[in-house]
């Protein structure tokens, strides 16, 4: 489940927000135009975000992930948009 402090922490500079609650997140990228939905799956043993993707709103969605949390989600979003505008080439961080 989501709690009022992750959603409250979405960045609206970086996103459209659609849907916010506490099981369901949709996003669209303000970079990219990709639509996001995040889906908190309510598991008695450990944190689950089932996020799906679709490239434009009339597409269907495909699952891109599972993550741990919101905030794994979100950094994965943002790590596709940097691939993507970057011509579709890999970003490599430095650690």
């Amino acid at each position: 489940m989501f709690t009022e402090e992750e959603l409250s922490a979405i960045d609206t500079k970086y996103f459209s927000v659609i849907v916010a609650n506490e099981y369901d997140v949709t996003l669209m990228s303000k970079n990219t135009g990709h639509v996001w939905y995040m889906h908190s799956a309510d598991l008695p043993d450990r944190d689950l975000v089932i996020l799906f993707h679709k490239h434009h709103a009339s597409d269907p969605y495909h699952n891109h992930a599972r993550c741990g949390s919101l905030k794994k989600a979100i950094r994965d979003i943002k790590s596709h948009d940097a691939f993507q505008l970057n011509g579709r080439k890999p970003v490599y961080r430095r650690r």
